[in-house]
Formats: structure tokens, sequence, C-alpha cells
């Protein structure tokens, strides 16, 4: 792993140097813009409107708008400055529970490691957190930009979250549209509440995959290959037009044979009962319980392919 930071976690008088590694990473398939002509990539410069020329990259600085047209500006050396006030230490401002924490606020997460000979002071501090269920909320800087963050233990290794402040956080009253009064059909409620309770499982990330990534993979490698791929039309969406119909089918689906519709459905439901159940219901819209697949993209090989074959 590549070292994004190195500093040191602060808590009380206690100092403890570590390393940063970045925990996640970005598995989107890159793709540049081609010149359809020539085939070649299409590149992007750097051009002052006003002097109507390329600008290279040391005749630039950086510059914040205060008025529309006016900036002030800002050289490089005086950003550091700053930054370099607060981007050394990872200072803990308070412990508290975890689920004390919305979700909205989490942004990305990086794994600490013991530096130097500040492995004594990271373990100390890591098993006090286990022990105690705390998570620590701290401010540190990451590459000129500041955030508080949360350290917290994952099995043997201190993590980092780093969170929005508050006022980075846009209220729900900004959102159009929202129902003011919610007024819902006690039968529709029960049955939705069945349904949940029926693919309700335990959470377990290692089988949700990205389907759309593994697909365009692998039409990737048969275009790389010389084949050409068909794909077949999306199928437009359902309009629900009886929603006690399209839960009811959904129940149906997700229910072991043989249960009574009286018993609650066990607490784990593998993913492929929650696709089925998906089916069911946008067949059940249509007014087909019994509704076909939407059909499967289609290849075919090229002229070119079949030659060379």
């Amino acid at each position: 792993m590549h070292t994004v930071w190195k500093g040191a976690i602060s808590f009380g008088l206690v100092h403890v140097p570590v390393k940063m590694f970045s925990a996640t990473e970005d598995k989107d398939i890159s793709m540049k813009y081609i010149h359809k002509t020539c085939g070649s990539p299409v590149s992007y410069v750097r051009r002052c409107p006003s002097c109507e020329k390329d600008v290279e990259w040391d005749e630039i600085t950086r510059g914040y708008e205060y008025e529309k047209g006016k900036y002030v500006l800002f050289d490089k050396e005086e950003l550091e400055q700053l930054s370099e006030r607060n981007n050394k230490t990872i200072t803990i401002l308070d412990f508290v529970d975890l689920d004390e924490i919305d979700p909205i606020y989490f942004q990305k997460t990086y794994y600490l490691s013991p530096d130097q000979a500040g492995s004594n002071a990271y373990r100390l501090l890591l098993e006090a957190m286990r022990d105690t269920g705390k998570i620590g909320i701290a401010k540190i800087a990451i590459r000129s930009k500041s955030s508080l963050a949360a350290i917290r233990v994952m099995d043997n290794c201190l993590a980092v979250e780093t969170i929005f402040y508050p006022d980075e956080i846009r209220p729900i009253s900004q959102v159009p549209g929202l129902p003011e009064q919610v007024n819902v059909n006690d039968k529709e409620l029960t049955m939705a509440k069945l349904l949940i309770e029926q693919l309700s499982t335990p959470f377990e990330p290692e089988k949700y995959t990205d389907d759309y990534r593994v697909a365009l993979l692998d039409v990737i490698q048969l275009k790389v290959a010389g084949e050409e791929v068909t794909l077949a039309p999306a199928r437009p969406e359902a309009n629900v037009i009886d929603l006690m119909a399209a839960l009811q089918a959904s129940i149906e689906a997700v229910r072991p044979i043989g249960t009574d519709p009286g018993e609650p459905a066990a607490p784990a439901r593998k993913t492929r009962t929650k696709k089925a159940a998906s089916k069911a219901a946008r067949a059940a819209a249509e007014g087909d319980p019994n509704g076909p697949e939407a059909p499967k993209p289609k290849r075919r090989t090229s002229p070119k392919s079949k030659k060379t074959s």
C-alpha cells in the first residue's frame, strides 16, 4: 500500500506516531474521449480566454472568486503554510458511540499503522477503544483539506473515517417534493412490513457485486477480441397500478414452499430470492403474475471474426 500521510494521533498527552493508508479503491472503468475520425485520444489544454493563448503550469496560481469576475490570489507557499499548522497531528477531541453518528457524515476510510517506535502506544489506544466500545472524534488535515474524522477499531487495526462538518450537510428542508403528510393504507403497510421481514438478512458484503462493471468488462473483452456485441433494449419500467397485488406477489416469491401464509419467514434470504421478488412485483403490476423475463443481451460474431476463425 502507498503511504498517504504520516503524523501522529494525539489524545490527552498521549502521542501515537502513525502512517495512513487508503482503505478503499475506486474500481470505476476509466474511458477517454476519442476522435472518431482518426481514433486518437482528445487532449485538453489550459487556455486563457483573455490572452488567447495556452498557459503553462508555471504560469498558474490559485484564486478565490469573491465577486463575479474578481479574485484574490494565493501562492502555493501561502496555502502550504496555512495547511502545515495542523496537518501532522490527528487530535482526538471527544470519544462517542458509533451509533450516534448518522451515515450521511462519512466520507472515506483510511487504515492507520504504528510508525517508528509507536507500537506500544498504538496497541494501548486500540485495546482501550476496543474495551470501551468508543470511537474518537478528531480533526485531521489530508492534502491541505481539513475535516473531522472518526477513529475506530477494525479487527486489529485503527481506522480513520473522514466525516463532513455539520455545515457541509445540506438540510432536508431543501429537498423538493417531500410529502407534508403521509396517508398510508393499513393493509398495504402490513404487507410491506411483512415483505421487509422476509427479505431481512445479516449483512454479507461479499455477496454484492457491481453488475454494471462486470458486464462492461465482459463487453470490453469481446470487443478487444474483434467480436461485435448487440445489446437488447432495456425493458421499460413497470407502472405499478395495483400496489396490493405487487406486494402479495413479492411475498409469495420469497416465501419458502409449503410455508403457511401466517407463519413468519426465516430471517435470512438469499440474493436471488430478492431478484425473484422484484420480478414478481413487476409482473404483477403489469397484470401477468408469471410474466417472462426480459430478453438477455445477444452476442454475434462480426464477419471479420468468422473469416479468421
